[in-house]
């Protein structure tokens, strides 16, 4: 049994490592922890390196789970609050094992936590500093904006792993997700439940020589892309207005205009970028769109803010449009086309019955929106530069 720690009269927290394979920097990081708390859960997600020795070393200081085989993070994270909340602690601080936090910002948190009991409150890396890697910067804009999108609230850091979250609120939640991608899922979920939400600015470290970080692009990403596709819709459905409003803001084209005038990339490699997106968000293959545009993007070497940020032309209210205007490319493959207009609606028969029709105007559709935005792109951005 866990012994609580007090905090305030009814307030107790508890410390949960989730660790996968990081027998490097584990050791360093439960010392940091133990220095501020003596409740510690550690989650060994079927680490196959030295993490099970590490781990004899503190037997009794800290309460230990272990995974025959690894399950993921988001396993990993579940099965501990569910040990926190049947211990009796009514809020747990999450920190990962890999070393790029500092375990002596704990104190920040509670002090946080005194002043706002019900709040989630979110470790702020500054992901400008020097030796943060562009892809986790970039992942990490991404994330925001998704989260942004979804709820309405605006965070600068939605995949810090450092987070500290009330456990009466957590265990209502319904989680299905075991990766990495729970992080998004539990923080969309709270924020929907009228969870607020404070972000606590926390130091970050780099170390390439002992940081091992197990987010593998391809596969994690299209299950983030699957989350944040089930999220929208849901949000669609909950706020649609609110939703569809904040498609066209302007901090998102100012970024995207940014992107797009960056001196420092060819006229050519921008614009292949647009097309790219363009061709992505069309082609039919939903649920992948994102995933596939942005392990091209790192192919061709191009600007991934905007290859996805164009491939998010498919977007849910979108994609009524584009499913239409699909058909319509189709018919004229076709000698006997689909007929009827958009004010008859579109049924789930229709698109069952007319998918080959759907298929081909859809791939034809992707091409030659890719192409035209190629082509539009550079023309501009041609003309700019000689006006220049």
């Amino acid at each position: 049994m866990i012994a609580a720690e007090n905090i305030t009269e009814n307030l107790h927290f508890c410390v949960i490592i989730p660790t996968y394979n990081n027998e490097k920097t584990l050791q360093r990081v439960i010392e940091g922890v133990l220095a501020q708390s003596k409740d510690v859960i550690v989650v060994n997600d079927g680490s196959n390196d030295g993490t099970s020795a590490v781990l004899d070393t503190f037997s009794d200081r800290i309460t230990r789970i272990d995974f025959p085989k690894n399950k993921g993070k988001g396993k990993a994270l579940r099965e501990g609050f569910k040990l926190a909340v049947k211990e009796g602690f009514t809020h747990a601080i999450t920190i990962d094992s890999d070393g790029q936090h500092f375990p002596d910002d704990i104190p920040l948190f509670i002090e946080k936590l005194k002043e706002y009991p019900s709040a989630v409150i979110m470790g702020s890396r500054n992901m400008n500093q020097e030796g943060v890697p562009s892809k986790s910067s970039f992942g990490n804009k991404f994330s925001n904006f998704w989260f942004w999108l979804e709820t309405g609230i605006k965070l600068p850091d939605t995949q810090t792993g450092f987070r500290l979250y009330p456990l009466n609120k957590i265990k209502k939640l319904h989680l299905f997700t075991t990766k990495f991608e729970l992080e998004i899922e539990v923080i969309v979920k709270l924020a929907w439940r009228n969870t607020p939400f404070i972000a606590l600015p926390i130091r970050v470290k780099y170390d390439a020589e002992e940081r091992i970080s197990h987010f593998r692009p391809f596969k994690d990403f299209t299950r983030i892309s699957f989350l944040n596709s089930y999220l929208v819709i849901l949000a669609l459905i909950r706020r649609p207005i609110l939703l569809i409003s904040k498609m066209f803001t302007k901090a998102f084209w100012s970024d995207f205009k940014t992107a797009v005038i960056n001196p420092n990339e060819s006229v050519a490699k921008k614009s292949f970028a647009v097309g790219l997106g363009l061709f992505m968000g069309i082609f039919p293959l939903w649920g992948f769109q994102m995933a596939v545009a942005l392990l091209l993007s790192i192919f061709f070497k191009l600007n991934k803010f905007i290859v996805l940020a164009t491939s998010n032309i498919s977007i849910p209210p979108m994609i009524p449009f584009i499913v239409y205007g699909s058909y319509l490319f189709g018919g004229v493959f076709l000698s006997q086309p689909l007929d009827f207009s958009m004010s008859d609606g579109i049924t789930l028969k229709d698109i069952y019955l007319n998918f080959e029709q759907y298929l081909i105007g859809s791939i034809a559709l992707s091409f030659a929106a890719g192409i035209l935005g190629f082509f539009i792109t550079y023309f501009l951005l041609s003309l700019k530069r000689r006006k220049k």
